[in-house]
């Protein structure tokens, strides 16, 4: 009886459960809470433990997808294109607003043990990006070349054709089951999170918890500045669209995202809304799931950038202009990886975070407050899908502009006959 209950309870509110309990226990032990950390270090470890297979299987089937559209090979390259356009503005626009606030404030937890950054130069950058060996870069968590490795692969996949067929169902079998085992390790963070949190408030109290707050408010400004200057501005200055007429019928879908957190769940909406606005059913049919899987603005743009200068304020990190071209390349890159898995954008933040030498234990403050983080970096990427839709849509001739101006129809009806 008391388990089905515990099961009933939605699984954001397990982890602030465990937050709560965590400082609190750390408030009554105190330096004694050290004693609860294991229980953080084993989530850790469990994270550690999937970031390689799935990045390397989650991209090679994001890219091998695109070969599966044998009439529309501009239109994939345009779409990804954008994706990855769109992608690199986010993580700069995270950077940017990142930098400008003092999320740590007071807050300095330098003390505590953090990996010795060794951060080559540009050129050396560039040519650890390839993979000497790929086994040896997955056995050692070498994420950029990991990455390369994974996108070079499924481009090859594509090329070869019908031979690599068995190849290509391998990955896919590969990515759902590393999907099934990351939702597995996820069901560990309230545990994890409570270790963390007792350990760190029971080491520097209660006043490491505060500058949550500002970190929440630079995600927030950082979200709304993207959806309304870049994804409006694409609308009214590449696709010569009205931004006011885009938002307006995006608006259901972007509620059903920000209340579900789940591009997926989001689906039918998504499509009831870019039909409203004109768009081909053969094209949405193709950008909507495709930007599901691979289109995440908000979780593999703005978040990771924003959270890795939060963590590295808190643990009194300096990050030099270096850091800043890693954070971005790979929070742009590794957003493919979080295909798909509720509250997997929280794993693949360990490859940002790994990559620029920062400590990992950091997530536990982040953890706790994800679903309201969650919410609008759903929001965004949701709006993201529907606005790539549009502008790559109107510029392939596969939406009616008439559609697009009707005010008769809405996102919020039966979705539509249009071919």
């Amino acid at each position: 009886m008391i388990l089905s209950r515990l099961s009933a309870i939605p699984f954001w509110q397990k982890v602030l459960i465990g937050f709560a309990l965590g400082a609190l226990t750390g408030v009554i032990l105190g330096p004694q809470a050290a004693s609860l950390k294991p229980l953080g270090d084993l989530f850790i470890s469990a994270i550690k433990m999937l970031v390689a297979p799935l990045v390397l299987c989650a991209i090679v089937v994001s890219i091998t997808s695109l070969g599966q559209q044998a009439n529309l090979k501009r239109l994939s390259l345009k779409t990804l294109g954008m994706f990855m356009f769109t992608g690199t503005i986010a993580s700069l626009l995270g950077l940017t607003i990142g930098s400008m606030i003092d999320m740590g404030g007071s807050l300095d937890l330098a003390s505590t043990a953090v990996r010795e950054r060794n951060i080559p130069g540009f050129t050396q950058v560039l040519l650890d990006m390839i993979p000497v060996n790929p086994f040896a870069s997955l056995a050692e968590g070498k994420v950029l070349q990991i990455i390369v490795f994974a996108a070079l692969v499924g481009i090859a996949i594509n090329t070869v054709g019908e031979k690599a067929a068995p190849l290509k169902k391998l990955f896919e079998a590969g990515a759902e089951v590393m999907f099934q085992l990351t939702r597995m390790v996820l069901t560990l963070t309230p545990i994890g999170v409570f270790g963390l949190i007792a350990w760190v408030v029971g080491k520097y109290g209660l006043d490491t918890l505060l500058p949550l707050a500002k970190f929440i408010g630079a995600i927030y400004l950082a979200a709304f500045i993207h959806i309304l200057f870049v994804y409006g501005g694409l609308v009214r200055y590449v696709a010569r669209l009205s931004p006011w007429q885009f938002f307006r019928k995006a608006m259901p879908a972007q509620l059903i995202a920000f209340s579900t957190a789940s591009s997926f769940g989001t689906l039918p909406a998504t499509t009831r809304c870019t039909e409203a606005m004109g768009v081909s059913k053969r094209y949405s049919a193709f950008v909507l799931p495709l930007g599901a899987t691979m289109n995440m603005d908000g979780c593999g743009g703005i978040y990771p950038a924003i959270a890795a200068i939060f963590i590295a304020q808190i643990y009194g990190v300096t990050l030099d202009m270096t850091d800043y071209m890693l954070i971005a390349v790979t929070a742009t890159v590794a957003s493919i990886g979080t295909a798909g898995v509720p509250g997997s954008a929280m794993v693949m933040l360990t490859v940002t975070l790994g990559v620029v030498g920062l400590p990992l234990e950091g997530i536990a403050f982040i953890a706790a407050i994800d679903r309201v983080i969650d919410m609008v970096r759903t929001a965004t990427n949701v709006t993201g899908d529907m606005m790539t839709a549009v502008v790559v849509g109107k510029s392939e001739q596969q939406l009616d502009e008439n559609r697009f101006y009707d005010n008769s129809i809405t996102g919020a009806g039966p979705v539509s006959q249009n071919a």
